[in-house]
């Protein structure tokens, strides 16, 4: 399998992840498969740094470097909040109006996170919502998240009242399907931007809407 190279350079590269497809591989117990990093390493032949990360199951951009220096650069940049992240996500309802969620979250069972009770000590969570389409039953959804919590935007949203569409970790059906086709197997969260500085200059990668999150966008605006 190649992975879809978004942007270059000497000391960075940029990929498309694919859904399904764990950064780095996982535990010894869980079911093996293609990792991103190792197929990446395969293709250009040469050693990458794990910047960041995204779920399994999140499409889009993902940052490699290519040298200990930038790694130790972009990965200063990530924890001190000078990277720029956009997610779009296909959630549950006809969401009205922008709004910004800042509940703290605290870890719950099975590797999931909740929003912090009254009298919890959670961390800091916040995260910027802005709704691009809406339909009868659901809708497209941007997200900011300006700390970098595990499944922030996935709770946020659950807290909102919109969940994704798909997400059996938070209680959401495992599929998402129209007349017996099934169009979402996977959590519809996609990672279509990263902003971010090195050496001086601003760089923005972007990522395009994966094929089942359009397809589902199409049998939406067909009104099914």
């Amino acid at each position: 399998m190649k992975l879809s190279v978004l942007r270059s350079t000497a000391d960075w590269v940029a990929v498309d992840k694919p859904m399904g497809m764990p950064v780095i591989p996982g535990r010894p117990s869980e079911t093996q498969g293609p990792v991103v990093r190792t197929l990446l390493e395969a293709q250009l032949d040469q050693q990458v740094w794990v910047v960041h990360r995204l779920d399994r199951d999140t499409s889009g951009v993902l940052l490699f470097a290519l040298n200990a220096q930038t790694h130790r650069a972009l990965s200063m940049a990530f924890e001190h909040g000078q990277v720029t992240k956009r997610y779009l996500a296909l959630v549950h309802g006809a969401v009205s109006g922008p709004w910004v969620s800042e509940q703290p979250l605290v870890p719950a069972r099975r590797g999931r996170m909740r929003v912090a009770r009254a009298g919890e000590t959670g961390k800091p969570a916040r995260t910027r919502f802005a709704v691009r389409q809406t339909w009868k039953t659901a809708s497209l959804v941007e997200a900011w998240p300006e700390t970098g919590r595990t499944h922030q935007i996935r709770v946020h949203l659950l807290a909102a009242g919109h969940p994704l569409l798909v997400d059996h970790q938070y209680g959401r059906p495992n599929f998402w399907e129209v007349k017996d086709e099934v169009v979402l197997a996977r959590t519809p969260l996609h990672a279509s931007r990263v902003t971010f500085s090195l050496h001086g200059a601003e760089e923005t990668v972007e990522a395009q809407l994966p094929a089942d999150m359009q397809r589902a966008k199409i049998l939406l605006d067909s009104g099914l």
